[in-house]
């Protein structure tokens, strides 16, 4: 099976329809949506629109949860607060309705998808490097784990953490972020993975940030969160 994933989209619809674009022309047999469709950015209901149509798996993101009322916004920055509570009076009761019903995580066959980490995807942890991955790996469900969060892709192989694994080597890939790139890389990134062959491409595209970036002053949204995109970071 070949799968594209996807994940922290940030209601960023320039991005996420660029990406679409990109994996249409990849031929993949389904799509996976790591979380984090909303937040930050100025189109939540045109993403989660369009996520519902293609994605065959969706998760739910932090900013998800905090969009619709189920995660605390007492420890989000002052932008990723406003930000959530501006994408609150956007969304529809409908659309509220659908947020809350998404899954933590997924298993499927040998592939296990989650936003944030496997061993603790309620704590919303970050992954950035193999320190932080070494001990997510005994909780990979099947043998690849698929994550986003830090909006930073990567790809950790649990023999390079040297923990004695009788010859296992479970995988941690981080998808890297669609709508809102922080690897000082303003390029949207997704990843595109063979189940059978475990060959990993990420795919990094340019799109339209400038009218994403316009979209979120115009909202009345902060601007730095409009001067990241064109920074990626």
């Amino acid at each position: 099976m070949k799968l594209a994933l996807i994940s922290d989209i940030h209601s960023n619809i320039e991005a996420l329809t660029t990406a679409l674009k990109s994996i249409a022309k990849q031929k993949v047999d389904r799509i996976a949506c790591l979380g984090d469709v909303v937040g930050y950015g100025a189109n939540p209901s045109d993403c989660l629109k369009l996520v519902r149509e293609h994605a065959d798996w969706i998760i739910m993101g932090n900013h998800d949860a905090a969009a619709v009322g189920i995660e605390s916004l007492n420890f989000y920055n002052d932008y990723a607060r406003q930000a959530a509570l501006w994408t609150r009076n956007i969304l529809t009761e409908e659309e509220t309705e659908f947020l809350k019903t998404l899954p933590m995580e997924i298993d499927e066959a040998d592939l296990h998808f989650v936003h944030s980490t496997p061993r603790s995807p309620k704590s919303w942890n970050y992954i950035f490097s193999l320190y932080d991955v070494t001990f997510e790996f005994s909780a990979v469900k099947g043998h690849t784990c698929f994550v986003g969060h830090s909006h930073v892709p990567g790809d950790y192989h649990e023999k390079d953490a040297k923990l004695g694994n009788q010859g296992k080597d479970r995988r941690i890939i981080n998808v890297g972020s669609v709508g809102q790139p922080r690897d000082r890389d303003p390029r949207l990134c997704y990843a595109v993975f063979d189940s059978e062959t475990r060959e990993l491409q990420l795919v990094r595209e340019e799109y339209d940030i400038k009218a994403a970036a316009h979209k979120i002053r115009k909202a009345g949204l902060p601007g730095f969160l409009a001067e990241r995109l064109e920074h990626g970071w």
